[in-house]
């Protein structure tokens, strides 16, 4: 008898143990986090290698002992006589499991262990044994916990999830033990007789982890690679007498397994895969919406499923119609029937306006997921109304679209504003880009809880789509606090994706999923028509120029030159972009610069220059911190150093309570306008503070 360590992912720890138990009835167990511990024979260690559809790992015990330092960790390795476990010739892995005060780093400790077992044969005038990461003729296991560590043979070789019946797999895989451990926590198991569905099923895992439970399948009967097999302790009799019992009590065909997917490419990959792992016969694959789906056979069985949890924000948008078209669809067509889901988000779930009976935790690789179980007994398939007419925010939209029909007639853009946080509760704006919505979220205050703020852009983006007609795949989603400086401009995805919009007949490029804005202000709508208003016969220098739309507007207005000035290249060239894009003659300068000092060194004159700061700003690319409120005295002083006769300055900016400095402007020589009022366009008059802006004339 010996030490055998099996480990789990969590949440399986009471599970595992229970199949333990019907695996090695005899077992004195030792529970603890993802673990169990028992004594057992070669023969129970082999059967959990073959048999345990819950297990990672499967640890034959050499030694436990202190590893307090490296020191304490290297002895305790040394102790053991690796002679009796394996030849020089063999090659060898190390994973290392666990950090504390002395040994922070896991490959640091992988290392210790090594150079330990090395340095035993060394001392014994033998060759040093070689390490092999990848398929190691032996795989040494180690599991600090505090001062102590573990140390074994894992006869796994390689986590017991893998089955090695998957060819391929989607983007987000299911780990097999997880899928037979959703299974065992739905019910089915209990009655594999009952159908069993899984309308999400993407590469086939649950599928066909119930078609091996169906037909009492060991999970490990195709892998090929064992960590045991060069083992000098390895008793090859005693593992294929296993074997071949295994495969004698396998049972025929099952039948009563379901499986579809939306997409015909996920279908056709698990079709390959149930065929590799020899139970095609015993599933029915097909192509379906899950939010249309009928149940395949009269007799109430279970739903087994892992839908999508929508880890990237962007993902809510589509995911939210569809959790809601799926619970209705639930309540609609699948009565009597189980259902169990498995997601890292309860916010979608709860979308499916479902009463779980049982939630069990458990992760699916690093994330941590949540198993829900459903009876859709008569209490649990009352549909309820998403009647957009009887909806708060739903309602608001509406009016705001009836009012401003007439407007967006004669706006001549395709962009605009359709909502800004009219009502307290839905702290989001609203803009429209042609057949696109973007969706941005404010930061809640401190009065509204994180799980309402969840509730109610959840209801936003469910209603969003039946009350415009846009594409829920059309909804882009950003989050949006509270933004100093060059934050605003970060890049939050990498998609590159531009789509082209129009306005006051000039088209600009906008990107709606890579960066918190979008390329081009809504705000300053009329603000660009003033600039083209004034450009006629001018020299205009745009500063701070973002993606260039005013130079765009200038440049239609007739200005004899426009010099465009910005810090990211990156923005030069999408400013480029859309001078090309509306196919402008005339000198265009485009200039990389940091704007606060290459207007105090530049020697240029100007008739128009257009400035719209940021607030604040710390880029490494600038020589010193920007505070508009701060610092704006300076910029404009340096500004009216650039500026002809009877030349004009545009400045905007947007950060709250600023208060121009008209004193010291006065003092320049300039004569101050407050045009905030006559630029703030319709769709942005709710929030009128959005920006200011003042015209300065020499």
């Amino acid at each position: 008898m010996n030490t055998i360590l099996v480990t789990t992912s969590r949440g399986l720890d009471e599970l595992l143990k229970q199949e333990v138990l019907s695996l090695c009835p005899d077992a004195q167990i030792k529970q603890g986090p993802g673990t169990i511990q028992f004594e057992g024979s070669k023969e129970d260690a082999y059967k959990l290698c073959l048999w345990s559809r819950l297990a990672n790992r499967v640890i034959w015990v050499l030694a436990s002992g202190k590893a307090g330092d490296a020191d304490a960790l290297y002895n305790t390795a040394m102790g053991i006589d690796w002679q009796m476990q394996m030849d020089s010739r063999h090659t060898l892995s190390v994973q290392f499991i666990g950090t504390n005060f002395a040994i922070k780093n896991t490959q640091f400790g992988a290392v210790r262990v090594k150079d330990a077992i090395v340095d035993s044969f060394v001392e014994q005038g033998l060759p040093r044994p070689s390490v092999e990461r990848k398929s190691p003729d032996i795989s040494v296991y180690a599991r600090l916990h505090r001062d102590n560590v573990i140390l074994g043979i894992d006869l796994a070789g390689a986590s017991l999830h893998q089955r090695a019946y998957r060819q391929e797999t989607g983007d987000a895989p299911l780990k097999e033990h997880i899928a037979s451990a959703m299974l065992m926590r739905s019910g089915w198991t209990e009655n594999t007789e009952a159908p069993l569905v899984d309308l999400m099923c993407g590469s086939g895992t649950i599928a066909i982890e119930a078609a091996y439970i169906a037909r009492n399948i060991a999970p490990g009967i195709k892998r090929s690679y064992w960590g045991f097999t060069k083992w000098l302790g390895h008793e090859a009799k005693v593992w294929e007498e296993l074997v071949e019992h295994a495969i004698s009590v396998q049972k025929p065909n099952c039948g009563g397994i379901y499986a579809g997917d939306f997409s015909r490419k996920m279908v056709a990959i698990a079709k390959a895969n149930a065929d590799f792992a020899g139970v095609f016969n015993d599933i029915s694959f097909s192509q379906q919406d899950a939010t249309k789906s009928s149940p395949p056979v009269a007799t109430p069985g279970y739903v087994v499923s892992n839908p999508p949890y929508g880890e990237r924000l962007g993902e809510l948008t589509s995911l939210i119609p569809l959790f809601s078209d799926w619970g209705k669809r639930f309540k609609e067509a699948w009565k009597g029937w189980h259902v169990s889901l498995l997601s890292s988000n309860r916010d979608l779930l709860r979308v499916l306006k479902l009463r779980a009976t049982k939630d069990y935790a458990m992760n699916n690789g690093k994330l941590e997921c949540r198993l829900a179980n459903y009876v859709l007994d008569e209490q649990n398939t009352v549909q309820f109304s998403e009647d957009a007419s009887n909806h708060e925010f739903a309602n608001r939209l509406k009016k705001n679209l009836k009012r401003m029909k007439g407007w967006i007639k004669s706006a001549n853009t395709n962009c605009y504003r359709i909502y800004d946080a009219d009502l307290p509760d839905y702290n989001v704006a609203v803009d429209r880009y042609g057949d696109w919505l973007v969706v941005q979220e404010y930061a809640p205050p401190k009065t509204v809880s994180e799980d309402k703020a969840r509730k109610r852009l959840q209801e936003v983006l469910l209603h969003l789509p039946a009350v415009t007609g846009v594409s829920p795949k059309h909804i882009a989603l950003k989050v949006r606090s509270q933004q100093k400086g060059t934050k605003q401009y970060e890049k939050i995805n990498q998609s590159g994706d531009m789509m082209e919009v129009f306005e006051n007949g000039a088209r600009f490029l906008v990107n709606l999923t890579d960066y918190l804005d979008t390329g081009l202000f809504l705000d300053h709508r009329n603000t660009r028509q003033k600039v083209k208003a004034l450009s006629k016969d001018k020299d205009v220098l745009n500063l701070f120029s973002y993606t260039g739309s005013v130079s765009v507007f200038a440049a239609m207005g007739g200005a004899k030159s426009v010099t465009t000035v910005d810090m990211s290249n990156t923005y030069l060239e999408w400013a480029k972009k859309n001078v090309a894009l509306n196919k402008l003659s005339g000198p265009h300068a485009f200039i990389q610069a940091d704007c606060t000092t290459w207007l105090g060194s530049h020697k240029g004159k100007y008739d128009l220059i257009f400035i719209d700061p940021p607030s604040f700003s710390n880029s490494k690319r600038m020589q010193n911190t920007w505070d508009v409120q701060r610092d704006h005295v300076k910029m404009l002083t340096d500004a009216k150093a650039c500026l002809k006769e009877q030349g004009t300055i545009i400045f905007s900016n947007n950060k709250r309570g600023f208060k121009l400095d008209e004193s010291a402007i006065a003092t320049l020589g300039l004569a101050i306008e407050n045009i905030t009022h006559e630029t703030i366009p319709e769709d942005f008059a709710r929030k009128g503070k959005i920006h200011q802006c003042w015209i300065l004339r020499s």
